[in-house]
């Protein structure tokens, strides 16, 4: 990406304007939009930047313009460098530590202990090195649906940018059947380079994972290998709603899914439209501005004490 534009508001709007692009259906996504603090002392200041691969038109500033609410605020445009802007912005990231995971990239040493499972994930243009908040608080859950005796015989990784979180499921349930999937044609060389990289073992049977490029659940080998007792997407507000029916559908009675990428202001919109899918909050954590939701599908018969064609709410208290 070789230009970028860049707006200053305070938080409340920047996000705004996300929430905007999330539901721009005609949004060109050759520009990759990014919100965040402009610095760690100053958390209501914020900044919305743009990546474009081409000199901004007046329809591209126009575009963003319109994502706020009262019109964008003044906005700077500047040529970059011939740089791997993606991979430089995962360079250098501590390492985190979410229940039995700890994930760093290659400049950082690994970690051996008991219950503790190491990952290495090289920043690259897949998304999910672990250090995002969306990214960690997955880790989190997964750890807590197993600590909460989810049972996971066959899983799929919805947008599984590096591989991380299929990586993680599979190491909590190492004989399930796993299944990843990214839109990104980029993304598949990455997962395998990251799954031999940590000693992830690839192919089709049960405790291997198999990676697919596909849009969504249209792919005839996410069809094929469902239904999934677990179903992992850490996407966007947007695409989680639009894709609520199909995640639904591809979901035994009684499974879960794990949802991620929204924010928190998006969080009643998305949990209504799983809902009316049949699917209800297990559990929720809430990572600065981001959500991550537990769900689980309603199941026919008894379910833990539960009555017939419901589940039991465990979100209480947590």
């Amino acid at each position: 990406m070789s230009w970028k534009i860049t707006a200053f508001a305070p938080r409340d709007i920047v996000q705004a304007a996300l929430v905007a692009h999330e539901d721009a259906f005609d949004w060109d996504y050759d520009i990759v939009l990014a919100g965040s603090e402009i610095a760690e002392d100053k958390p209501e200041e914020w900044q919305l930047e743009a990546w474009l691969p081409r000199k901004p038109t007046r329809a591209d500033k126009a575009a963003i313009a319109a994502l706020f609410e009262a019109g964008a605020p003044g906005m700077t445009v500047e040529k970059l460098p011939e740089t791997d802007w993606v991979t430089l912005s995962q360079q250098d990231v501590a390492p985190i530590r979410e229940g039995p995971f700890h994930v760093h990239t290659p400049e950082y040493p690994a970690k051996d202990g008991p219950g503790l499972r190491d990952f290495t994930i090289p920043a690259s243009q897949a998304f999910g090195t672990g250090q995002h908040e969306t990214t960690a608080g997955c880790l989190a859950m997964l750890a807590e649906m197993k600590a909460r005796g989810a049972l996971v015989r066959n899983l799929a990784d919805i947008g599984t940018g590096t591989g991380l979180l299929a990586f993680a499921a599979m190491h909590l349930w190492p004989r399930a059947l796993a299944t990843a999937s990214d839109i990104d044609a980029v993304c598949a060389p990455v997962v395998l380079d990251n799954a031999a990289l940590n000693g992830v073992a690839t192919g089709a049977r049960a405790g291997e994972l198999t990676m697919v490029i596909a849009d969504g659940m249209a792919d005839p080998l996410l069809k094929a290998r469902g239904p999934y007792d677990l179903l992992i997407a850490n996407i966007l507000a947007g695409p989680l709603v639009e894709l609520a029916p199909d995640f639904s559908r591809a979901v035994l009675p009684g499974g879960s899914i794990l949802l991620a990428g929204l924010l928190a202001t998006q969080e009643r919109k998305v949990r209504a439209a799983y809902a009316r899918a049949g699917l209800r909050l297990a559990a929720r954590i809430q990572r600065g501005d981001w959500s991550i939701l537990w769900l689980r599908k309603r199941a026919y018969g008894r379910v833990r004490g539960s009555r017939v064609g419901q589940m039991p709410d465990w979100s209480r208290g947590w």
